[in-house]
């Protein structure tokens, strides 16, 4: 399966972001392989509104099948959903370990936003 997780750095090790919309990079990950790549997100970071819509968009074109993060506004949510990707929200600790929740079954899908509006 292929899945982006929101991180703070370029890797595996990285810290997960807990935002998704502000996260510095969203790390896509083929689980089956375990190749990966970094996308940088910092377009995002500052915008001043629609971060996460825009990211949104952003991965819906990285043709992920799901997303791990730690948390996901109202206008995020419905623009992954109109792209076809799964959310997995509650992932804690780097990339790596968000990859092994998901693994081991401890992410489940979220049915709607966890946070309203922007979430700092």
């Amino acid at each position: 399966m292929k899945l982006a997780i929101t991180a703070q750095g370029n890797n595996l090790k990285s810290p997960l972001d807990p935002r998704f919309g502000r996260a510095k990079y969203f790390i896509v990950v083929d689980t089956e392989t375990g190749a990966f790549s970094a996308a940088d997100n910092t377009v995002n970071q500052n915008a001043a509104q629609g971060a996460g819509i825009q990211a949104g968009k952003r991965i819906a074109e990285l043709g992920v099948e799901g997303l791990i993060t730690g948390h996901v506004g109202p206008k995020a949510f419905s623009t992954l959903q109109a792209g076809g990707v799964k959310i997995y929200t509650g992932a804690s600790g780097t990339v790596a370990d968000a990859i092994e929740q998901f693994k081991s079954g401890k992410l489940a899908v979220a049915a709607s936003a966890d946070v309203e509006g922007r979430w700092e």
